[in-house]
Protein backbone atom coordinates (compact mmCIF):
# COMPACT_ATOMS: atom_id res chain seq x y z
CA UNK A 1 0.00 0.00 0.00
CA UNK A 2 0.94 3.25 -0.50
CA UNK A 3 3.01 4.49 2.38
CA UNK A 4 2.14 8.13 1.46
CA UNK A 5 -1.93 7.37 3.22
CA UNK A 6 -1.54 6.06 6.66
CA UNK A 7 -4.19 8.48 8.19
CA UNK A 8 -7.53 7.38 7.35
CA UNK A 9 -10.97 7.64 8.97
CA UNK A 10 -14.39 6.61 8.68
CA UNK A 11 -18.33 8.16 9.25
CA UNK A 12 -20.97 5.51 9.16
CA UNK A 13 -20.35 2.19 10.82
CA UNK A 14 -23.49 0.72 9.25
CA UNK A 15 -23.86 -3.03 7.48
CA UNK A 16 -21.68 -1.81 5.06
CA UNK A 17 -19.27 0.74 6.34
CA UNK A 18 -18.52 -1.03 10.13
CA UNK A 19 -16.94 -3.86 7.82
CA UNK A 20 -15.29 -1.69 5.39
CA UNK A 21 -13.52 0.19 8.10
CA UNK A 22 -11.88 -3.10 9.56
CA UNK A 23 -11.18 -3.98 6.56
CA UNK A 24 -9.02 -0.95 6.22
CA UNK A 25 -8.15 -1.07 9.83
CA UNK A 26 -6.70 -4.44 9.34
CA UNK A 27 -4.46 -2.90 6.52
CA UNK A 28 -2.51 -1.42 8.79
CA UNK A 29 -3.65 2.29 8.56
CA UNK A 30 -4.13 4.35 11.74
CA UNK A 31 -8.43 4.71 11.84
CA UNK A 32 -10.46 7.21 12.90
CA UNK A 33 -14.20 7.26 13.15
CA UNK A 34 -17.51 8.26 13.96
CA UNK A 35 -20.80 7.16 13.88
CA UNK A 36 -23.92 8.63 15.02
CA UNK A 37 -24.96 5.86 17.17
CA UNK A 38 -21.01 5.64 19.38
CA UNK A 39 -22.08 1.76 20.14
CA UNK A 40 -21.59 0.63 16.62
CA UNK A 41 -18.41 1.37 16.57
CA UNK A 42 -17.12 -0.63 19.68
CA UNK A 43 -15.88 -3.47 17.88
CA UNK A 44 -13.52 -1.17 15.53
CA UNK A 45 -12.26 0.64 18.94
CA UNK A 46 -11.46 -2.87 20.39
CA UNK A 47 -9.71 -3.90 17.09
CA UNK A 48 -7.59 -0.67 17.87
CA UNK A 49 -9.67 2.29 16.24
CA UNK A 50 -9.62 5.89 17.85
CA UNK A 51 -13.13 6.98 18.31
CA UNK A 52 -14.17 10.73 17.38
CA UNK A 53 -16.81 13.11 18.74
CA UNK A 54 -17.67 14.57 15.38
CA UNK A 55 -17.31 14.04 11.68
CA UNK A 56 -14.83 17.70 12.13
CA UNK A 57 -12.73 15.27 14.38
CA UNK A 58 -12.32 13.09 12.48
CA UNK A 59 -11.59 15.16 9.34
CA UNK A 60 -9.08 17.02 11.40
CA UNK A 61 -7.11 13.53 11.58
CA UNK A 62 -6.98 11.91 8.61
CA UNK A 63 -5.45 12.37 4.92
CA UNK A 64 -8.57 10.35 3.36
CA UNK A 65 -12.31 10.34 5.31
CA UNK A 66 -15.26 7.82 3.99
CA UNK A 67 -18.07 8.45 4.33
CA UNK A 68 -20.66 5.82 4.33
CA UNK A 69 -24.57 6.94 4.92
CA UNK A 70 -28.13 6.46 4.04
CA UNK A 71 -29.49 9.13 1.87
CA UNK A 72 -28.34 12.56 0.49
CA UNK A 73 -29.58 14.74 3.51
CA UNK A 74 -27.15 12.79 5.45
CA UNK A 75 -24.26 13.17 3.53
CA UNK A 76 -24.79 17.00 3.58
CA UNK A 77 -25.25 16.89 7.18
CA UNK A 78 -21.91 15.03 7.62
CA UNK A 79 -20.06 17.07 5.47
CA UNK A 80 -21.36 20.64 6.49
CA UNK A 81 -23.15 20.59 9.11
CA UNK A 82 -22.32 22.99 12.71
CA UNK A 83 -19.83 19.70 13.21
CA UNK A 84 -19.70 18.53 9.85
CA UNK A 85 -16.38 17.79 7.89
CA UNK A 86 -16.14 21.39 6.47
CA UNK A 87 -15.07 22.12 10.18
CA UNK A 88 -12.08 20.24 10.50
CA UNK A 89 -10.95 19.70 6.87
CA UNK A 90 -7.25 20.59 6.12
CA UNK A 91 -6.72 21.12 2.23
CA UNK A 92 -5.51 17.97 0.66
CA UNK A 93 -8.18 15.84 2.48
CA UNK A 94 -9.62 13.56 -0.11
CA UNK A 95 -13.34 12.60 0.85
CA UNK A 96 -14.59 9.42 -0.66
CA UNK A 97 -18.22 9.18 -0.47
CA UNK A 98 -19.66 5.31 -0.49
CA UNK A 99 -23.29 5.98 0.09
CA UNK A 100 -25.71 6.37 -2.62
CA UNK A 101 -27.04 9.32 -3.06
CA UNK A 102 -28.19 11.99 -5.67
CA UNK A 103 -25.65 12.79 -8.30
CA UNK A 104 -26.55 16.50 -8.55
CA UNK A 105 -26.28 16.74 -5.26
CA UNK A 106 -22.67 15.05 -5.20
CA UNK A 107 -21.59 17.24 -8.17
CA UNK A 108 -22.51 20.52 -5.77
CA UNK A 109 -20.61 19.30 -2.52
CA UNK A 110 -18.16 18.84 -4.51
CA UNK A 111 -17.62 22.46 -5.30
CA UNK A 112 -18.31 23.29 -1.94
CA UNK A 113 -15.19 21.47 -0.73
CA UNK A 114 -13.17 22.33 -3.27
CA UNK A 115 -13.23 25.68 -2.16
CA UNK A 116 -11.65 24.99 0.91
CA UNK A 117 -9.23 22.71 -0.90
CA UNK A 118 -10.39 19.47 -0.22
CA UNK A 119 -11.35 16.96 -2.92
CA UNK A 120 -14.42 14.77 -3.26
CA UNK A 121 -14.65 11.12 -4.88
CA UNK A 122 -17.80 10.03 -5.35
CA UNK A 123 -17.72 6.51 -4.95
CA UNK A 124 -20.72 4.08 -3.88
CA UNK A 125 -20.58 0.66 -3.67
CA UNK A 126 -21.93 -2.91 -5.00
CA UNK A 127 -21.60 -6.81 -3.30
CA UNK A 128 -23.32 -6.32 -0.27
CA UNK A 129 -23.00 -7.08 3.28
CA UNK A 130 -20.81 -10.39 2.29
CA UNK A 131 -19.12 -7.94 -0.17
CA UNK A 132 -17.82 -5.49 2.33
CA UNK A 133 -16.84 -8.11 4.57
CA UNK A 134 -14.87 -9.89 2.39
CA UNK A 135 -13.10 -7.08 0.51
CA UNK A 136 -14.62 -7.85 -2.67
CA UNK A 137 -17.07 -4.97 -3.60
CA UNK A 138 -16.90 -3.51 -7.04
CA UNK A 139 -16.93 0.20 -6.75
CA UNK A 140 -17.54 3.01 -9.29
CA UNK A 141 -15.59 6.09 -8.79
CA UNK A 142 -16.49 9.80 -9.92
CA UNK A 143 -13.84 12.60 -9.52
CA UNK A 144 -10.43 13.88 -10.38
CA UNK A 145 -8.07 11.27 -12.20
CA UNK A 146 -4.83 11.95 -10.06
CA UNK A 147 -7.16 12.38 -6.81
CA UNK A 148 -8.28 8.34 -7.66
CA UNK A 149 -4.58 7.61 -8.38
CA UNK A 150 -3.70 8.49 -5.13
CA UNK A 151 -6.19 6.28 -2.74
CA UNK A 152 -6.65 3.34 -5.37
CA UNK A 153 -4.28 1.12 -2.54
CA UNK A 154 -6.63 2.16 0.14
CA UNK A 155 -9.92 1.57 -2.54
CA UNK A 156 -8.17 -1.88 -3.65
CA UNK A 157 -8.26 -3.03 0.26
CA UNK A 158 -12.26 -2.78 0.11
CA UNK A 159 -12.65 -3.76 -3.21
CA UNK A 160 -12.14 -6.59 -5.80
CA UNK A 161 -13.44 -4.33 -9.33
CA UNK A 162 -12.37 -0.30 -8.74
CA UNK A 163 -12.95 1.53 -12.19
CA UNK A 164 -12.89 5.09 -12.72
CA UNK A 165 -15.94 6.63 -14.42
CA UNK A 166 -15.48 9.90 -15.18
CA UNK A 167 -15.74 13.25 -13.19
CA UNK A 168 -17.54 13.53 -10.00
CA UNK A 169 -21.21 12.36 -9.72
CA UNK A 170 -20.24 9.67 -12.62
CA UNK A 171 -20.31 7.06 -10.06
CA UNK A 172 -23.62 7.47 -8.63
CA UNK A 173 -25.08 7.65 -12.10
CA UNK A 174 -23.47 4.83 -12.44
CA UNK A 175 -24.91 3.43 -9.31
CA UNK A 176 -28.08 4.04 -10.43
CA UNK A 177 -27.10 2.25 -13.28
CA UNK A 178 -26.69 -0.74 -10.84
CA UNK A 179 -29.60 -0.67 -9.15
CA UNK A 180 -31.54 -0.78 -12.23
CA UNK A 181 -29.86 -3.98 -13.41
CA UNK A 182 -30.11 -5.35 -9.79
CA UNK A 183 -33.89 -4.83 -9.08
CA UNK A 184 -34.84 -6.44 -13.03
CA UNK A 185 -32.30 -9.06 -11.70
CA UNK A 186 -34.09 -9.83 -8.71
CA UNK A 187 -38.04 -9.03 -10.18
CA UNK A 188 -36.74 -11.83 -12.86
CA UNK A 189 -35.44 -14.24 -9.76
CA UNK A 190 -38.80 -14.01 -8.22
CA UNK A 191 -40.66 -14.20 -11.01
CA UNK A 192 -38.98 -17.05 -11.86
CA UNK A 193 -39.22 -19.00 -8.41
CA UNK A 194 -43.05 -18.27 -8.20
CA UNK A 195 -43.48 -20.41 -11.75
CA UNK A 196 -41.42 -22.44 -10.67
CA UNK A 197 -43.54 -22.97 -7.11
CA UNK A 198 -46.97 -22.94 -8.91
CA UNK A 199 -45.87 -25.82 -11.71
CA UNK A 200 -44.45 -28.14 -8.37
CA UNK A 201 -40.66 -27.61 -9.39
CA UNK A 202 -37.88 -28.34 -7.21
CA UNK A 203 -36.75 -24.76 -6.44
CA UNK A 204 -33.00 -25.72 -5.63
CA UNK A 205 -32.77 -27.63 -8.85
CA UNK A 206 -34.17 -24.81 -10.95
CA UNK A 207 -31.88 -22.35 -9.08
CA UNK A 208 -28.85 -24.63 -10.02
CA UNK A 209 -30.04 -25.22 -13.48
CA UNK A 210 -31.53 -21.62 -14.56
CA UNK A 211 -28.21 -19.96 -12.58
CA UNK A 212 -25.70 -21.95 -14.88
CA UNK A 213 -27.05 -20.58 -18.13
CA UNK A 214 -27.83 -17.66 -19.62
CA UNK A 215 -30.23 -16.47 -17.17
CA UNK A 216 -28.04 -16.93 -14.62
CA UNK A 217 -27.77 -13.60 -11.99
CA UNK A 218 -26.31 -12.84 -8.79
CA UNK A 219 -29.91 -12.26 -7.54
CA UNK A 220 -30.82 -15.73 -8.49
CA UNK A 221 -27.82 -17.71 -7.30
CA UNK A 222 -27.77 -15.79 -3.90
CA UNK A 223 -31.10 -14.08 -3.27
CA UNK A 224 -32.88 -17.61 -5.02
CA UNK A 225 -32.14 -20.02 -2.13
CA UNK A 226 -33.26 -17.40 0.32
CA UNK A 227 -36.16 -16.70 -1.24
CA UNK A 228 -36.92 -20.15 -1.53
CA UNK A 229 -36.16 -20.74 2.64
CA UNK A 230 -38.34 -17.65 3.67
CA UNK A 231 -35.35 -15.83 4.43
CA UNK A 232 -35.43 -12.15 4.59
CA UNK A 233 -32.21 -11.31 7.09
CA UNK A 234 -31.37 -8.58 5.62
CA UNK A 235 -28.55 -8.29 3.54
CA UNK A 236 -29.48 -5.14 2.12
CA UNK A 237 -32.93 -3.44 2.91
CA UNK A 238 -35.89 -2.54 1.19
CA UNK A 239 -36.19 0.64 2.27
CA UNK A 240 -32.49 1.33 1.32
CA UNK A 241 -33.52 0.06 -2.29
CA UNK A 242 -36.55 1.95 -2.53
CA UNK A 243 -34.65 5.16 -1.78
CA UNK A 244 -32.12 4.38 -4.49
CA UNK A 245 -34.80 3.62 -6.50
CA UNK A 246 -36.58 7.10 -5.84
CA UNK A 247 -32.95 8.25 -6.97
CA UNK A 248 -33.53 6.16 -10.26
CA UNK A 249 -36.87 7.84 -10.83
CA UNK A 250 -36.00 11.29 -10.82
CA UNK A 251 -32.91 11.08 -12.66
CA UNK A 252 -35.10 8.90 -15.49
CA UNK A 253 -37.44 11.72 -14.88
CA UNK A 254 -34.77 14.53 -15.57
CA UNK A 255 -33.53 12.88 -18.89
CA UNK A 256 -37.43 11.52 -20.16
CA UNK A 257 -36.61 8.51 -19.89
CA UNK A 258 -39.47 5.54 -19.78
CA UNK A 259 -37.65 2.93 -16.99
CA UNK A 260 -40.74 0.76 -16.83
CA UNK A 261 -38.91 -2.16 -15.44
CA UNK A 262 -37.76 -0.50 -12.32
CA UNK A 263 -41.12 1.35 -11.52
CA UNK A 264 -42.41 -2.44 -11.62
CA UNK A 265 -39.52 -3.91 -9.27
CA UNK A 266 -40.32 -0.88 -6.82
CA UNK A 267 -44.24 -1.12 -7.11
CA UNK A 268 -43.32 -4.53 -5.72
CA UNK A 269 -40.95 -3.84 -3.24
CA UNK A 270 -43.24 -0.92 -1.97
CA UNK A 271 -46.07 -3.37 -1.55
CA UNK A 272 -44.13 -5.23 0.91
CA UNK A 273 -42.81 -2.07 2.36
CA UNK A 274 -46.45 -1.20 3.30
CA UNK A 275 -47.16 -4.40 4.85
CA UNK A 276 -44.09 -3.77 7.37
CA UNK A 277 -41.51 -5.14 5.25
CA UNK A 278 -39.23 -2.02 4.55
CA UNK A 279 -36.50 -3.78 7.07
CA UNK A 280 -36.63 -6.85 5.32
CA UNK A 281 -33.72 -7.60 2.99
CA UNK A 282 -34.72 -6.92 -1.15
CA UNK A 283 -35.17 -10.68 -1.25
CA UNK A 284 -38.29 -10.01 0.31
CA UNK A 285 -39.90 -8.95 -2.71
CA UNK A 286 -40.54 -12.31 -3.15
CA UNK A 287 -43.07 -11.39 -0.56
CA UNK A 288 -45.30 -9.34 -3.36
CA UNK A 289 -45.32 -12.42 -5.35
CA UNK A 290 -47.15 -14.52 -2.81
CA UNK A 291 -49.87 -12.55 -1.89
CA UNK A 292 -50.38 -11.57 -5.50
CA UNK A 293 -50.23 -15.44 -6.49
CA UNK A 294 -51.90 -16.92 -3.06
CA UNK A 295 -49.21 -19.30 -2.23
CA UNK A 296 -46.07 -19.51 -0.31
CA UNK A 297 -42.53 -20.67 -1.46
CA UNK A 298 -41.39 -22.25 1.74
CA UNK A 299 -44.18 -24.63 1.90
Amino acid sequence: MDEAIRKVGYVGLGIMGEPMAMNLLKAGNAMTVWNRTPGKAETLVGAGATLADSPAAVAAEVEVLFVNVTDTPDVEAVLFGEQGVARGAEPGLIVIDNSTINAGATQDFAQRLAGQGVTLLDAPVSGGDIGAQRGTLSIMVGGPEDAVAKVRPLLDVIGKSITHVGPVGMGQVCKSCNQVACAGALMGACEALALAKRNGLDLDKMIEVVGAGAAGSWQLSNLGPKIAADDHAPGFMIDYMLKDLAIVADLARANQLPLSGAALAEAYLRAVAAQGGGRLGTQAMGQALERLGAFTFSD
